[in-house]
């Protein structure tokens, strides 16, 4: 996409001069003659950069500068004067202005400035970026057969620019889901900006979506950038895209098929390349027959289908997501690491979680915080977990056992049968896998009652 730069002087010689120049070299220009002209364009489409005379009729160039970086803050203005002193060149600098340059101009020294304005404005909106990423996970704990197929399906996808649908219950990952496609992408070095649909009123989602011009509508002081503007060159996340209105839907379903939508109030088409990644936990299938959800939208979107599973059907992960929560708060908290022992995990795998992740993980910070000691034991875990019902899936349940002790034997027994059975029952190689030396091993399934000859038995 070429950048927009916007040039601002009251000499048409210079105006047709640096139009030219930099026309033949592939950015896109805009032109204002006079100070009031120039932030009258910008607010109707903002620039990527602009250069800016100073000695104009009128409002002078700081003024206009000051104004600028008003609303845009971020957009790198380059002064250009032929009444250049350091007084002005120091006042320009400290309002915001990235290079001050003097006439009659060096075409050179212009493009130069330029093409560091541009690399310059890149660099901080990808620190924006990391900033942002710092503070969300980015990777996807698991070691289940159905994480390994997500984690398939999303690297499969990622690197094209086709739109996703993402479903699954609520608290499974999904956003996370998205937000790996989009780490993993040819975009990954730009934003991806998040909407969440149903957080939205329904009066306020089109403006949120599209932006709005001043005076739009009661409560419009000023131009404002929509999130498909903020998207651009990007990924943009449509969370519970299911609750989005049918008159908005219409829209979103023109800005796929063409890449352009016109603001709130405004009358011109605005031009972006953004990649739509949404999320849903509806059944939009049956949406579409209750006449809640556009069929054509749902072809749109459903591109690649990806399916996040929910916590029930990766139990074997808990482990897992215990741990990495625990580590995740004691980076955040003072509380420090503690341990979990590994005889919670059974109990926690029995229970069906209909929160799904979400859940587990807010029961972990609160079982972190509300432990005292600094070792999580079964006698920690909350009464409405321990009298949970066991899963009806045919597994024995260490419910059934009277007392924890007899409850840890039978987990440690099935424990060892499964891992010996893994490791095609080479003592040596599961006591190095499970952290036991061999001779304790031995002694453990002696114990225990398990031999190499009938596990069973």
């Amino acid at each position: 996409m070429k950048q927009k730069i916007l040039i601002v002087d009251d000499e048409i010689s210079i105006l047709q001069s640096l139009s030219g120049i930099l026309l033949d070299e592939g950015y896109g220009i805009s032109l204002a003659e006079s100070g009031e002209e120039a932030i009258e364009k910008a607010k109707k489409d903002q620039p990527d950069l602009i250069l800016l005379d100073v000695w104009m009729p009128g409002t002078d160039g700081l003024t206009v500068l000051s104004e600028i970086k008003k609303i845009y803050p971020q957009v790198p203005v380059i002064i250009i004067s032929g009444h250049g002193n350091i007084e002005t060149a120091v006042k320009a600098t400290r309002m915001g202005a990235f290079d001050f340059i003097e006439k009659p101009l060096s075409i050179d020294r212009v493009l130069v400035s330029i093409q560091n304005a541009v690399e310059f404005s890149r660099l901080e909106e990808e620190n924006r970026i990391l900033r942002r990423k710092a503070h969300k996970p980015s990777r996807m704990t698991g070691a289940s057969i159905a994480v390994e197929s997500l984690r398939e399906q999303i690297s499969r996808a990622a690197p094209t620019n086709a739109t996703v649908l993402i479903s699954g219950e609520n608290g499974t990952g999904k956003e996370l889901a998205a937000r790996l496609i989009h780490l993993s992408s040819r975009r990954a070095n730009r934003p991806m900006i998040e909407v969440n649909c149903a957080a939205i009123p329904e009066e306020l989602i089109e403006s949120e979506l599209f932006g709005h011009e001043k005076g739009s509508f009661t409560g419009a002081y000023e131009k404002r950038k929509g999130k498909f503007d903020l998207a651009n060159t990007g990924t943009l996340f449509l969370d519970e895209i299911g609750d989005m209105s049918l008159r908005t839907q219409a829209k979103i379903l023109r800005i796929i098929q063409e890449q352009t939508f016109e603001r709130v109030g405004g009358s011109h088409p605005v031009e972006v390349d953004v990649r739509i990644v949404a999320a849903t936990n509806k059944d939009l299938a049956k949406e579409i027959e209750l006449g809640r959800f556009r069929q054509d939208l749902y072809y749109r979107l459903n591109v690649i289908p990806i399916f996040v599973p929910p916590l029930r059907d990766r139990l074997e992960d808990i482990p897992l997501l215990v741990e990495s929560f625990a580590a995740e708060l004691a980076g955040e908290s003072s509380l420090g690491k503690k341990n979990i022992d590994p005889a919670i995990f059974p109990i926690l795998q029995q229970y069906t979680w209909p929160g799904n992740i979400r859940e587990l993980k807010n029961f972990v910070e609160r079982l972190i915080i509300m432990t005292p000691g600094q070792e999580i034991r079964p006698a920690d875990l909350p009464s409405e977990l321990l009298s949970a019902e066991p899963r009806a899936n045919g597994e024995l349940s260490y419910f059934q056992f009277p007392t924890l002790k007899e409850a840890r034997s039978s987990f440690e027994r099935d424990y060892l049968i499964r891992k010996l059975e893994e490791n095609g029952w080479n003592i040596s190689v599961t006591a190095a896998q499970i952290g036991l030396e061999r001779a304790y091993l031995h002694r453990k399934m002696r114990i225990l009652g398990i031999r190499e000859d009938n596990p069973a038995g």
